[in-house]
C-alpha cells in the first residue's frame, strides 16, 4: 500500500508522486485508485488493487541511482540482429519494470543508434525508454530534468567513446592484454 506523497514508477510509464487516492465509480464498478502525478502535469490513475500486480514499485534511492549510472557507462550488451526479436527483447525489459533493464535498453539503443541508425520503432523505443529512465533518476537524485537528460547523455557519449572509437577500443585492448605494475602479473614478480 502506498501513501499520498510517495513517489513511484509505474512500468512502461515512469516515475511520479501519488497526488491522491480516490474513490471512483467507473461503468458501475467503485474502486478506489491512485492518482499519480506524472512529469509534464501528466496524470495517471491505477487502481489500488492491482498497483502490485502491475509492477508499481517505489523510486530507487541515490545509491541505486548511481548503479544505474554505472550500467550506462558499461559497453552495450549482446542484442540480437534480427529487428524483431531486438525489439520484443527491449520491449520485455522496459516491461519488467526495472531500472537497470530500462538503463540497459537506453545504453544499447543509443550505441546501435549512433552507429548505423535505429528504425521508427526502435526511435519510439528509445525516446520512451530514457523518459522512464530520467522521469526516476529525477526524483531519486532530486535534480532538475534537464541536469539528468544531460547527465545520462554525458554517460552514454563517455562509454560509446570508450568502447566504439578506435581511441577507446585500443585502450580496452590494452588494459585487456598488457599487464600493469602491481597487478601481479608481471614477468618480473
Amino acid at each position: 500500500m502506498f501513501n499520498v506523497g510517495d513517489k513511484i514508477v509505474y512500468p512502461m510509464h515512469g516515475a511520479g508522486t501519488i497526488d491522491s487516492i480516490e474513490e471512483k465509480d467507473i461503468l458501475g464498478e467503485k474502486q478506489s485508485y491512485y492518482i499519480l502525478k506524472m512529469p509534464g502535469e501528466v496524470k495517471v490513475m491505477i487502481p489500488t488493487a492491482k498497483a502490485e500486480e502491475v509492477g508499481v514499485r517505489n523510486i530507487i534511492d541515490k545509491e541505486s541511482a548511481e548503479r544505474v549510472f554505472g550500467v550506462l557507462e558499461r559497453d552495450e550488451t549482446e542484442m540480437d540482429k534480427n529487428w524483431n526479436k531486438r525489439y520484443r527483447d527491449n520491449m520485455d525489459k522496459m516491461k519488467s519494470g526495472d531500472i537497470y533493464e530500462v538503463a540497459d535498453v537506453v545504453r544499447n539503443l543509443s550505441f546501435k543508434q549512433k552507429e548505423k541508425g535505429l528504425s521508427t520503432g526502435e526511435k519510439k523505443m528509445l525516446t520512451n525508454a530514457k523518459q522512464i529512465l530520467v522521469s526516476e533518476l529525477v526524483l531519486a537524485e532530486h535534480a532538475p530534468e534537464d541536469e539528468v537528460e544531460k547527465l545520462v547523455e554525458n554517460k552514454i557519449n563517455t562509454s560509446f567513446m570508450a568502447f566504439r572509437t578506435d581511441l577507446g577500443a585500443q585502450e580496452s585492448i590494452v588494459q585487456k592484454f598488457i599487464p600493469f605494475e602491481g597487478t601481479g602479473t608481471s614477468e618480473n614478480t
